[in-house]
């Protein structure tokens, strides 16, 4: 969640001003590009201006993430949550230092074949006090000085367009957009941007796949 009350842009729309940070941490944490990826918005003060948006990204590891963002908020909410198999992460950044980061071992439990919550104790995680800009100008500086490469490089900037570009497109036309990646680009037939092609299929030379296919697993496509 990226939430605030203003301010209020005119060139670009919440999406682009506030969902790259988030969508880069989560591409970070997920390790990859998404497969599919589907937003949804209001342009509440200007016709052609989303001020609130909500992008879900699907990976190929069956990581789900979501990025909520609006400057039509009562109030201002930097956060993160990461939920996982033994645990829950929270990153609060309008908290002290103190409280920012905490880890909750909660567990779900199945009883007579249904999920149950077990709930525990937070933990809060110690982080050393820094300026977070000063921090990634000196890393940037020293990334040059040294030729090493940067935790935010050039194909990270790449990739986080990637996304916003697709969040775009499905916001404005309503659809889910899938994201090509390097090895699919390579492939000898066409694929529309809205076609779901499972893992593990043969698909021959020159086929054409349209909108809203569903090819299956183990499916074989011939030439043309």
């Amino acid at each position: 969640n990226r939430l605030n009350l203003g301010k209020f842009r005119n060139e670009e729309n919440i999406l682009w001003s506030f969902a790259p940070h988030d969508i880069s941490m989560i591409l970070t944490l997920a390790g990859d590009i998404p497969e599919k990826v589907l937003a949804t918005g209001a342009a509440h003060l200007n016709k052609h201006i989303h001020d609130v948006t909500t992008t879900h990204l699907t990976f190929k590891n069956r990581i789900q993430a979501h990025v909520y963002v609006s400057w039509l908020h009562p109030f201002k909410e930097q956060k993160l949550v990461v939920v996982g198999e033994s645990g829950m992460a929270v990153f609060d950044d309008g908290l002290d230092w103190s409280e920012k980061l905490k880890l909750y071992p909660h567990e779900v439990n199945w009883v007579d074949g249904l999920p149950q919550p077990k709930k525990a104790e937070f933990e809060k995680i110690p982080l050393t006090p820094k300026e977070p800009l000063k921090v990634e100008c000196q890393h940037f500086l020293d990334s040059i000085k040294n030729s090493t490469k940067p935790l935010t490089d050039g194909l990270e900037g790449i990739n986080v367009l990637k996304v916003l570009d697709a969040s775009q497109i499905s916001l404005i036309k309503g659809i889910s957009v899938r994201l090509k990646s390097e090895s699919q680009k390579k492939k000898d037939f066409y694929v529309h941007e809205t076609a779901c092609i499972d893992g593990g299929c043969e698909i021959g030379k020159n086929t054409k796949i349209w909108h809203y296919s569903h090819i299956m697993k183990g499916v074989i496509i011939g030439e043309n």
